[in-house]
Formats: structure tokens, C-alpha cells, sequence
């Protein structure tokens, strides 16, 4: 299976860090072509504050977490879903 980083990014501030981890593949596992998680959280794995990945056990499953839980949500394709999450986090207080 064959893989390509799209963006691998950590950026640290204070007590927070927000990574960005986009790879294109072709593992079946990620029927989008897609594997990422984007988080934004506490350092040391405190918490998260939001996160959004298709890191899971059931394909084309696409899931957002914030401290309330874990919802299921559609996937509109994988630039506008980083740029939902970057606005996202910029609208938080």
C-alpha cells in the first residue's frame, strides 16, 4: 500500500498543540484515498479540544471529537475539511 504525506504539521503554544496529519493512500481501510487526523488539544494528552480523523475501525466512517463526545459527520472532501477545522479552531475562545 502506498502512501503520501500531505501535510504533517505540530504546532505548539502554551499548553496546546494542533497537529495536522493528511496522507493520500490507496490502503482500503480509507476508501476516500484519504487517511488524517486533525487535533487540536492539551499537551501530555490532557484533552482534547477538537479533533477530527477517519482513524477508526469502520471505513468511510468520519468522526468529530470535542470534549461532549463523539459524533459521525459527513466528509465534504479533504480541503474543505482541514480549512472547517482551521476555522473552526480560530472561532474557539
Amino acid at each position: 500500500m502506498a502512501f503520501e504525506v500531505i501535510e504533517n504539521t505540530e504546532d505548539r503554544a502554551a499548553e496546546t498543540v494542533i497537529r495536522r496529519k493528511i496522507y493520500r493512500t490507496d490502503d482500503p481501510q480509507y476508501p476516500i484515498g484519504y487517511r488524517y487526523a486533525l487535533h487540536y488539544g492539551f499537551l501530555g494528552g490532557e484533552g482534547v479540544i477538537l479533533r477530527y480523523d477517519n482513524e477508526n475501525q469502520t471505513p468511510e466512517r468520519h468522526e468529530r471529537h470535542t470534549p461532549d463526545g463523539i459524533e459521525t459527520i459527513e466528509f465534504p472532501g479533504m480541503i474543505e475539511f482541514r480549512d472547517r477545522f482551521v476555522n473552526e479552531i480560530q472561532e474557539l475562545p
